[in-house]
């Protein structure tokens, strides 16, 4: 008998590193390049109309976007003067190539000062600062006296620019654990709005590290909307008018849990990821063919 359970130990043993294996091979087979240590934080990465890759630290960071190179280093930064780091979260682009920061990290879903940066095309800014339109809003369902774990779903660090308009998506911190991300929309320009939900989808229900949302971006050819979690890709296609969740759905592994923050599309086959680096694990630069 202690022969038999000493045998099923090193199966279960044996079983168990197999699938770390496997899914550490998953994470790193399309790692791309390691970047620095100023850029340990990324939390938005975005290409602009001339291919070039940007990308934002998250909050308590420097009000910088920084250009990096294929090496992984910083080319060029440029400081946004007028702005704050509270919890900047995401980056997108209008159609033309204006870039929108996302400062709406809500950990504690109490913020008040939920604000968008909009800056000029990085191609067109010669200097090493420029000034920001500033888009503040607020949830119009979110009653902020209400301290009710099970509602806490207005933390946010993803967006995207669709069809003149901003589309958000929540990281789900409700208590227990329901597994929905909610998709808002509001208006691109500087003023003070109320972000109006659209729709709502169920990524799993196997925990906030598995199926939290935390970026989004949309392929170039405006048909693929990629949601980033954790350890999956999310993939949209086929929706209709503006609710990304009305058509059809698909998974990608990734393998490991690791802290990744940043999406965005190279080519409407490729995205490319950015995680965190965290206890020396992270911190690097992945692409993946989505088809």
């Amino acid at each position: 008998m202690e022969i038999k359970k000493r045998c099923i130990f090193i199966l279960s043993v044996a079983v168990i590193s197999m699938f770390f294996l496997w899914k550490a091979y998953l994470n790193y087979q399309y790692k791309w390049i390691s970047v620095e240590d100023q850029l340990g934080e990324i939390s938005g990465i975005e290409f602009d109309k001339a291919g070039n890759l940007w990308a934002i630290n998250d909050g308590g960071n420097s009000t910088e976007i920084h250009q990096i190179d294929s090496t992984g280093h910083i080319k060029r930064s440029i400081n946004i003067y007028n702005a704050k780091n509270i919890d900047w979260e995401d980056l997108t682009q209008d159609d033309f190539g204006h870039f929108f920061i996302g400062d709406f990290g809500n950990n504690k879903n109490e913020r008040q000062d939920l604000t968008v940066y909009k800056i000029e095309n990085p191609i067109d800014l010669r200097e090493h600062e420029t000034e920001a339109e500033i888009i503040r809003f607020k949830f119009r369902d979110q009653d902020l006296g209400n301290p009710n774990d099970s509602i806490k779903n207005f933390d946010l660090e993803a967006f995207v620019f669709y069809q003149g308009r901003l589309y958000l998506f929540t990281k789900n911190r409700t208590k227990p654990f329901d597994g929905f991300t909610n998709l808002y929309r509001m208006e691109d320009y500087a003023s003070n709005q109320k972000a109006e939900q659209v729709s709502r989808f169920k990524t799993c229900k196997a925990g906030k590290y598995q199926c939290w949302i935390t970026g989004a971006a949309l392929s170039p050819n405006r048909k693929k909307l990629a949601l980033l979690g954790s350890n999956k890709i999310w993939i949209f296609k086929n929706w209709k008018n503006d609710d990304f969740f009305s058509g059809d759905v698909s998974e990608i592994d990734l393998g490991l849990i690791t802290q990744k923050e940043a999406i965005t599309f190279f080519n409407d086959s490729l995205v490319v990821i950015a995680d965190e680096k965290f206890k020396g694990i992270g911190g690097n630069l992945y692409s993946y063919p989505i088809n």
